[in-house]
């Protein structure tokens, strides 16, 4: 077998000092721009208004006006088909809702006011606008619609549909998007057919108002009432929606089809040239990744963005590869890390002593780990915001302890957190074997102190309780991973289990924090703002799909609040730091792993042009090539 190369390649790190503009998350994961070309004009002497083909709060945005995207080909072929996998099961089309489990790409079909591209991670663009208004106090936002924007039913949108798309969420949508943005707009007014102005409270966080509006998805208001359809509801077919692919057949919880408007209003924008390039979209469901990969090697499916350092590392030894109908690339990747890693139930009693939940951490021994079971592909983990300048390094900085002192001197925050080094989680020095000694005594006075104590039994006990731990799974992979984390708590005394369980009550579960230990992303964006409270805020903790570990922590709220409020990219980048830094020192993370590249494989009837720095999007800016397919079909090697 050829022996594979490793994945350990530096991920590009963004230079703040070259880029600027805002966030990849506005809009969907695939959505690019309408550029910028801005100028003031004066309501009154003292509250200049800015016209704009886009919005950053910092500096420059890269493109300008119907410029093509530098990492696309804007000749590419139209057609074909990428295919993918994703695992267990669904039930719904509608990811608004705490019911059901999504389908894949189940937002496929939706465009926003604003997008961004992926390569200008602060940047923002007019997309279902050709201009947005608004004052320099950001007090309100107006967008000037297109007004050829057409719904897949040949109705076009106005302002009346992005009003009712803008306010469902906050009437229906999930519990933490009402709990943090409920507030945060006094009215919002239709001023014409297609012209809507968004009037913000006075406590609304002016840094992301306009982002914030600018992510409404476009849906049809008469489809919706016509239809009496819910957000908070089950949805058996995508919503009303006007982007380029619709659904075009689903095999419930086993196989969905997406195809291409052939109406679609957009398809000759220059912001759209070289891109959404193929026909069809189509999803297979397996139960694992294992049952996944045989029929990624079956040509089931045609790309696979592999997540098994096993299967990369062992696994893409058969024919298909050997003949050369399959590609195995490690791609650049340049953005943010994930953040992965497992998570503690903050509301069981047993986990708020933080002593509990680091002698746990120490039985984790990712160095083992790496030689034995990941080939030694990964690296570890260390900040919500690795690879990038947000991240906590070191003892804090004088800027740091500015922020961070009164959250002290309030006993909001120990005071070791001051003078302390950044949190990371423990070396071992034991490659040969899962238990470090060393990790396994540090770990046992750490619950001694706790008052766990371990009886004749060898059981830790505290007032009669047996100190247990259950890691709840829904993917056979995490087995060879978690079995011997369950033998190394074994041996600290601890009543540990792995709960495997089916994708739908997994999900389920999760909802409703019936568990103990479980898998979670934590990672986030080049510009923090009031999306961290979703993750991290005590407002929603208790009914939120992004603070899975139902995190309540005073100090973090308060910092969440700076964060928000920072003015400048100076200001922004020290209240992240202190935020890290004190989210890692709460150690309710288990940083998990993490690599400096994407390592994809895929059948070679794709191309692309470069990959982007902050994401990898095959859907779309890669291309079919028909010809090389043909190929492939006539060799019996794709279905």
């Amino acid at each position: 077998m050829q022996r594979r190369p490793t994945a350990r390649a530096t991920a590009r790190r963004i230079d703040r000092s070259e880029v600027s503009g805002r966030r990849w998350v506005i809009g969907s994961l695939v959505g690019c721009a309408a550029l910028w070309a801005a100028s003031e004009v004066f309501a009154d002497a003292h509250d200049p208004v800015t016209i704009s083909h886009g919005y950053t709060n910092f500096g420059e945005l890269k493109y300008g006006p119907d410029q093509v995207l530098d990492y696309v080909n804007p000749d590419a072929p139209q057609g074909g088909e990428f295919s993918q996998w994703a695992q267990g099961n669904f039930d719904s089309f509608n990811l608004y809702t705490r019911q059901g489990v999504a389908a894949a790409l189940s937002t496929i079909g939706y465009e926003s006011l604003l997008i961004s591209t992926a390569d200008d991670p602060y940047g923002s663009y007019c997309y279902l606008c050709t201009t947005i208004e608004y004052p320099e106090s950001r007090d309100w936002v107006i967008f000037n619609l297109r007004d050829d924007v057409m719904f897949w039913d040949g109705t076009f949108m106005d302002a009346e549909d992005i009003k009712f798309s803008f306010e469902l969420p906050l009437e229906q949508g999930i519990t933490e998007y009402r709990a943090v943005y409920s507030e945060f707009v006094d009215s919002v007014e239709v001023l014409d057919t297609h012209r809507i102005r968004f009037n913000f409270s006075d406590t609304a966080p002016r840094r992301d108002v306009v982002t914030w509006v600018g992510g409404t998805s476009a849906w049809s208001k008469d489809w919706f009432v016509a239809n009496e359809v819910r957000l908070d509801q089950t949805s058996d077919a995508p919503f009303m929606g006007t982007g380029p692919y619709r659904l075009d057949s689903v095999d419930i919880g086993r196989q969905i089809v997406y195809r291409k408007d052939p109406d679609w209003w957009a398809t000759d924008l220059p912001i759209n040239q070289g891109r959404n390039n193929f026909e069809t979209l189509r999803v297979e469901y397996f139960a694992d990744s294992g049952a996944a990969f045989e029929g990624f090697k079956a040509g089931i499916y045609t790309f696979r963005n592999e997540n098994s350092s096993l299967q990369w590392a062992t696994g893409y030894d058969f024919p298909a590869r050997q003949n050369g109908w399959v590609r195995v690339e490690e791609l650049p990747d340049g953005s943010i890390g994930t953040g992965q890693g497992f998570v503690f139930n903050m509301n069981r009693e047993k986990f708020q002593d933080r002593r509990v939940r680091e002698a746990i951490t120490y039985m984790v021994n990712f160095e083992w780990m790496n030689e034995t079971l990941f080939y030694g592909l990964y690296e570890r983990p260390e900040s919500f915001w690795d690879n990038s300048d947000l991240k906590a390094t070191g003892v804090p900085s004088p800027e740091e302890i500015a922020i961070l002192q009164p959250l002290v001197d309030e006993g909001l925050l120990d005071a070791a957190i001051l003078t302390d080094e950044a949190v990371v989680a423990p070396v071992s020095t034991t490659v040969d074997r899962p238990l470090d000694r060393a990790s396994l005594r540090a770990a046992s006075a750490l619950l001694d102190e706790a008052g766990w104590i371990a009886g004749a039994d060898g059981l830790r006990r505290k007032d009669g309780e047996v100190l247990s731990v259950t890691f709840l799974e829904r993917s056979p992979q995490f087995d060879r991973i978690i079995n011997p984390i369950v033998e190394n708590l074994s041996r600290l005394g601890v009543q540990a289990v792995l709960d495997r369980v089916d994708n739908a009550q997994y999900v389920e579960r999760v909802r409703g924090g019936q568990f103990d230990i479980v898998n979670a992303s934590l990672g986030q964006d080049y510009e923090p703002g009031q999306g961290l409270a979703q993750f991290f805020g005590s407002a929603a903790a208790d009914d939120s799909s992004r603070n899975p570990m139902r995190l309540k922590l005073p100090a973090a709220d308060r910092l969440i609040e700076v964060i928000v409020g920072a003015e400048t990219l100076e200001e922004l980048t020290v209240a992240t730091r202190a935020l890290d830094r004190v989210l890692r020192a709460e150690r309710f993370w288990i940083p998990q792993w993490q690599k400096g590249v994407h390592t994809v494989a895929y059948f070679d009837i794709f191309e692309f042009k470069e990959v982007p720095p902050l994401a990898l999007s095959p859907i779309d800016n890669w291309w079919f090539n028909a010809e090389r397919a043909e190929e492939l079909r006539a060799a019996g090697v794709l279905r």
